[in-house]
């Protein structure tokens, strides 16, 4: 591409600022505008539940790159600038106050809003979510020792934000439709060690439960009415229910759209040649897994950034990092790598009920299609590797810690 050509990047999250990294670090010396809709310097997510609600980060500790960074690598910052259409055919966005933009390459890096569940008094003053700094800073007022917060929803957010208010003094309650938590994320065996980890740090894990209403007292949420007619009293309320990802935009533009995102192949490209997508949005075609996946992880607003600027200035490059996703939780810190949805089993290796072990997902064949590593480091590579032989493996030796990983 050439120096009069513009490089357009919609979402001013962690995926933005790396794909204005990965521009200027691949030699494009064209335009780079970044549009973001929060008036913040691009910043991490995954901290507002954990560091930042535990008091351990500020917002500067994980912004992406400080101001200057963007001046002096000559990439156009527009903070609280929300695109509102993208005009595929002309090549043109639309902006809020009428004006619009060209590009000649596009990347959509819109990530996700916080699913917003048609429960009564969901609207009230406060009903928090978290998805921004904003929100956080908000949820983080709310969490004084001595007060009451009910969560909607035993999932990473409803979880780490648990463990948060439990370390200021806070009394949680967490309801969660499931029969235990994170039960779509990691099933019922691992689901098992968070609802007791839980559990044995005070919090009060209302499962198999529905919430009717959001009570309220003068426009004020003040608890929780259930489906079985109990009532939880809390001086806060977080709904924590999932992500939608922000595919307006894209569908707007035309775009084709599969698995609740841009439909993208393993260089990220959209069915537009000229449109990228990366991030929450992307169900890309994974070249390791032949499927098509789509996680809202931190690592793939990290990683994908770099494989979708090469393919936008020409060059060959795909997508192949196995998924990966991590929490801390109390005493608890865990990596998961892999992708098992449809697994046969676990196979756990090491001491569960103190939290330190390693699990893995198998199928039929004994394949491993993911592991986690509990309090048990230095073991990532071998479990990818694991992984990426797409040999099977012996269950009872995987499971002894006298035998190394590396050996099957």
């Amino acid at each position: 591409m050439t120096t009069s050509s513009t490089i357009a990047i919609v979402g001013g999250g962690l995926a933005g600022a790396k794909a204005a990294e990965a521009l200027r670090d691949n030699d494009f010396d064209g335009h780079v505008v970044l549009f973001a809709a929060e008036d913040h310097l691009p910043y991490e997510r995954p901290p507002l539940s954990k560091e930042y609600l535990a008091g351990k980060k500020k917002l500067d500790d994980f912004t992406a790159d400080p101001a200057a960074w963007y001046r002096d690598h000559n990439v156009e910052l527009r903070l609280g600038t929300e695109v509102t259409a993208v005009d595929a055919a002309e090549h043109t966005l639309a902006l809020p106050d009428g004006t619009t933009v060209g590009y000649d390459k596009l990347l959509l890096a819109t990530g996700s809003a916080s699913r917003r569940p048609p429960i009564p008094g969901a609207d009230a003053a406060g009903v928090h979510y978290l998805r921004t700094i904003d929100d956080a800073a908000a949820l983080s007022a709310a969490l004084t020792p001595g007060s009451s917060l009910a969560i909607v929803g035993a999932g990473w957010i409803g979880l780490e934000v648990a463990a948060g208010a439990r370390g200021r003094d806070v009394k949680v309650t967490v309801v969660e439709a499931a029969h235990l938590p994170l039960l779509a994320a990691l099933g019922a065996e691992v689901g098992e060690v968070f609802a007791k980890l839980h559990r044995e740090h005070g919090v009060d894990l209302r499962l198999d439960q529905s919430v009717q209403e959001i009570t309220t007292d003068n426009g004020t949420a003040t608890g929780l009415r259930l489906g079985d007619g109990s009532t939880v009293a809390a001086d806060a309320v977080l709904i924590a229910v999932g992500a939608a990802p922000n595919i307006g935009l894209a569908e707007q533009a035309g775009l084709a759209i599969a698995d609740g995102g841009v439909l993208v192949d393993a260089s990220l490209r959209s069915s537009d040649p000229d449109i990228y997508a990366v991030g929450d949005i992307a169900a890309a075609q994974h070249p390791f897994f032949g499927a098509r996946i789509r996680t809202e992880h931190w690592a793939n607003a990290l990683k994908q950034p770099a494989v979708a600027a090469a393919g936008m200035l020409g060059k060959s490059a795909e997508y192949d990092e196995l998924p990966y996703f991590f929490t801390d939780q109390y005493d608890l810190g865990m990596e998961y790598v892999g992708h098992a949805p449809e697994y046969q089993r676990v196979v756990f290796r090491g001491d569960v009920a103190g939290r330190e072990f390693v699990a893995f997902w198998l199928d039929a064949d004994n394949h491993v299609l993911a592991g986690m590593n509990v309090n048990v480091w230095d073991v990532l590579d071998d479990v990818k590797a694991l992984i990426r032989s797409a040999e099977p493996v012996d269950p009872d030796r995987i499971a002894d810690p006298a035998q190394p990983l590396s050996i099957r």
